[in-house]
């Protein structure tokens, strides 16, 4: 599976993976992305770069979906993945846990044709 990462003056700033969804021969054309992007250098356009490059990879590699699990409070990743085509398919309640707080989990689906 790939792993993308986005450098600035020899520095890593931010990466984007993906891999299968779920270990069982089912979902073996299903696959879920992570993209990840220093604080300081979000809303750069380097998130949009490497979904597009792991949307085409994807493709390539003949998957058929691709799917993001987000934060549901996170509005800018949530509007962030529409714009790509992503739609909202389900939440998980209190799935997640994270600075002492309960996080729902918002999946959101993007059919790859």
């Amino acid at each position: 599976m790939p792993v993308i990462v986005a450098e600035s003056e020899n520095i890593v700033i931010g990466y984007g993976t993906f891999g299968i969804f779920r270990p069982f021969d089912g979902f073996q054309f299903s696959v879920e992305h992570s993209i990840y992007i220093e604080k300081d250098y979000r809303t750069h356009g380097i998130g949009k770069q490497l979904l597009q490059e792991l949307i085409i990879l994807a493709k390539k590699n003949g998957f058929h979906t691709m799917i993001a699990g987000v934060d549901a409070s996170n509005n800018g990743s949530i509007e962030f993945h529409k714009k790509f085509g992503f739609k909202e398919v389900g939440t998980f309640k209190e799935a997640g846990f994270k600075f002492d707080n309960w996080l729902d989990l918002l999946f959101l689906q993007l059919l790859l044709k």
